[in-house]
């Protein structure tokens, strides 16, 4: 979820509306984790908590926590009642005290600026023989995304934005298996997926995307000029993708897997 400091914008929800698409991707990544019996595991990033919930079960972990920096994620996610899973408001910037066996963040990390140090955070934060495993999204190259950005760099928006426009700071591929071997994890496995979703109809294009990359500008305008906006970038993304129905709705993903020097193999 979104670590910006603005109004926060995020709504469960909506978020939620593509639930059974948005857990495609963490299911694989839930995949690449070995099991741990008894670890502490601190998701980052955990949204609404259902899929913290699941991995604290699928990884047989004795304490697992939660942190995410929306108020409104975190509310949803107080309602789940798991023995050993908590939730706390928090963020990849200050990570809780460590260490941890598993870190674990899911579509959440494309948020934080710097990646490199990042990792170095995250690696940090981890026992001997400790796992990382983490999915974002870069689909910045599709029209969905591309869009939001030509809307925001406008002169219709510009201003009020300040000069503001969502770049991803997801990096290739290739640098995250770097990274991962320059900070001594072991072993590793670096991967890309496309996800393909079948919409109804590009209308639900413009949902999905209110769920995600465009809460930051939704969080940085005046609430009286967002409808303003997203019927401008309505009109921007309809110009740009053909009206099919039901729409093929392409996603790219970076799914990352690495585990410390120092602990069982």
């Amino acid at each position: 979820m979104a670590t910006e400091s603005f109004r926060d914008s995020w709504s469960p929800a909506r978020y939620g509306r593509f639930a059974a698409e948005r857990a495609a991707p963490f299911d694989d990544l839930l995949a690449l984790v070995e099991p741990a019996p008894g670890a502490r595991l601190l998701d980052v990033g955990c949204g609404p908590g259902e899929l913290t919930v699941r991995a604290h079960r699928a990884l047989g972990a004795s304490e697992t926590l939660g942190i995410d920096p929306s108020p409104a994620m975190l509310e949803r996610a107080a309602e789940l009642s798991e023995p050993g899973v908590r939730f706390e408001q928090g963020s990849a910037e200050r990570l809780p005290a460590g260490p941890w066996d598993v870190v674990l963040s899911n579509a959440a990390l494309h948020w934080v600026p710097e990646h490199e140090a990042l990792l170095v955070r995250l690696a940090a934060a981890l026992a001997p023989g400790g796992q990382l495993a983490f999915q974002v999204p870069a689909n910045d190259h599709h029209p969905s995304h591309a869009a939001a950005r030509e809307v925001a760099a406008g002169p219709e928006f510009r201003e009020r934005l300040g000069g503001f426009t969502r770049e991803s700071p997801v990096l290739p591929p290739e640098r995250y298996a770097e990274l991962l071997h320059r900070l001594g994890f072991a072993r590793q496995r670096v991967r890309v997926e496309v996800y393909l979703h079948v919409l109804p109809s590009r209308e639900d294009v413009v949902e999905w995307v209110r769920g995600s990359v465009l809460t930051a500008y939704e969080a940085r305008l005046p609430a009286d000029a967002w409808p303003a906006f997203l019927a401008r970038y309505r009109e921007r993304l309809f110009a740009l993708v053909p009206d099919e129905r039901p729409f093929p709705y392409t996603y790219r993903r970076v799914l990352a897997w690495g585990r410390l020097a120092g602990g069982a193999t």
